[in-house]
């Protein structure tokens, strides 16, 4: 099912986001993600950046750091199923059938030499990922997100999830996606106008916004929930990965994925670099895109790794 209108439309917002559009066929639902990378080289021999985007958002979000990127890196960025440009979902998703998603696309890509970039949920179905196909993954960067089953939910979220009221308000009110753009930020009073309507732009009725209701759903407030079991499954792997690089950029104003969810990660990966963004909320690329871009590009820099078989 298409979910926009075809990229030679007049929305604003495209001129934002000028990248060609591929789906991956998953059971007959389109799977869409951009691909980007220098013209005048081979995609397979390049370093990948694998952006993971979270809810209520698509990869849209990643745009900016796509743009700056793609000249050096084979940036790959997926919609999930129910978000963005991807088909809507067949039946109601959970964490698990999103990395089980995000690791086919891995797959089928055949992608390697992997940095993880990822944020909100993003960050839990890319690490799903990572746990899964450990050897094709170099790196990983993530913007505010978590990876273990929730100790708190804030009030914001509840409410969203109180029975009746919730579906009506995300579903039919579209309130999630309006409230995120003016909660996810602190440093900015809001966004430009285009950039608004571009996350906007996917979730124009009630059917469309079903998975941004779905992903809300999804957050476990027990351990008798499959996603609880499932981040717990997550969390238990994370030791595994405290030998690959790690990069945690973090907006410290972030009401969600607050400080004490960056000291987890840190307890875990105590070698990781970490950058505390003080007066920045929740959607990090966004609050603050010139500073976050700077990090991502010299930790790239930084700590690249030689292509196997490269001279020394």
């Amino acid at each position: 099912m298409a979910r926009l209108p075809q990229p030679n439309d007049d929305h604003a917002w495209r001129a934002l986001y000028p990248f060609e559009s591929h789906t991956l066929d998953l059971a007959g639902s389109a799977y869409h993600y951009v691909e980007e990378s220098p013209p005048d080289g081979s995609p397979s021999e390049l370093p990948t950046l694998l952006f993971v985007h979270g809810n209520p958002t698509w990869s849209f979000h990643w745009r900016q750091l796509i743009l700056a990127n793609r000249g050096q890196f084979r940036c790959v960025a997926p919609d999930h199923l129910g978000c963005g440009l991807s088909d809507l979902q067949p039946r109601p998703l959970r964490l698990a059938d999103h990395i089980d998603n995000l690791v086919a696309l891995i797959e089928k890509l055949d992608l390697r030499r992997i940095t993880l970039v990822a944020q909100d949920w993003g960050g839990s179905i890319g690490l799903g990922a990572v746990l899964r196909a450990q050897e094709r993954f170099e790196r990983m960067a993530l913007f505010n997100t978590g990876a273990f089953p929730p100790w708190f939910i804030p009030w914001r979220i509840r409410v969203c999830r109180w029975p009746g009221f919730g579906r009506l308000a995300l579903q039919g009110g579209n309130a999630f996606s309006r409230a995120a753009l003016r909660m996810t930020l602190s440093r900015k009073q809001r966004l430009e106008p285009a950039v608004e309507q571009g996350y906007l732009a996917p979730y124009h009725d009630w059917r469309s916004r079903e998975a941004v209701y779905q992903f809300v759903k999804d957050i476990p407030l027990s351990d008798r929930h499959p996603t609880w079991q499932m981040l717990e499954e997550i969390e238990q792997g994370l030791p595994r990965l405290a030998e690959i690089p790690q990069l945690l950029i973090w907006g410290m104003r972030d009401w969600c994925f607050t400080p004490e969810c960056l000291d987890k990660f840190i307890d875990l990966w105590p070698a990781a670099e970490v950058h505390r963004l003080a007066d920045v909320g929740h959607w990090t690329v966004e609050d603050a895109p010139e500073q976050s871009q700077q990090l991502l590009a010299d930790w790239l820099h930084r700590t690249a790794v030689s292509a196997p078989g490269a001279a020394s």
